[in-house]
Order: structure tokens, then sequence, then C-alpha cells
């Protein structure tokens, strides 16, 4: 289990629409269950985030796939979306 969550560090995150995420710094892990709980990003896209905290994790149940990078789920795509339909009803 050790060698595998340590594979994760460093990989570069994106969501399955292809935008960039952010990089993991850490793994969040649950001892209990022995799961992985979620996936702690230092360094994120703050246009796609918007977020004044040093870093956010991301819940592993949002992630599909792991490779030489991680895919999550695009659940930001939703907040973009409502932004663009506030902007064309104010203007």
């Amino acid at each position: 289990m050790i060698s595998e969550i340590s594979t994760l560090f460093g990989l570069k995150v994106y969501t399955d629409e292809g935008r960039y995420v952010g990089r993991v710094d850490d793994v969040v892990i649950d001892l209990d269950r022995r799961q992985i709980r979620g996936l702690a990003l230092g360094d994120f896209n703050k246009s796609l985030i918007d977020s004044r905290a040093p870093g956010i994790i991301i819940p592993y149940r949002l992630v599909k796939s792991v490779g030489d990078i991680v895919i999550i789920k695009d659940i930001f795509k939703f907040k973009k979306e409502k932004k663009e339909e506030a902007q064309v009803v104010e203007a």
C-alpha cells in the first residue's frame, strides 16, 4: 500500500474535461478503514477553484483514473456555467 501511495506524490491532476486542477502534495488516509480519503493539492488552479486557502483537498471518490496523471470527475463545470448565466442576465 505504501509504494502505491507514494507514487501519487507530485502527479498532476486534470479533470476528465482536460482542465488542469493542480499537483498532489499529500494524501489523506482513513487508517481505520484503510482507504484513501482525498488528495491534498498545495499548488492548484486558482482560476478554476476560487479559494484563498494555501491548499485544497479533492475527495478521492472523484478520482476516475491514476497513471502518469490523475484524472478526476469535472465538478467545476457547473460553477463556470452558473457564472456565465449570471453574466448574461446582468447584460
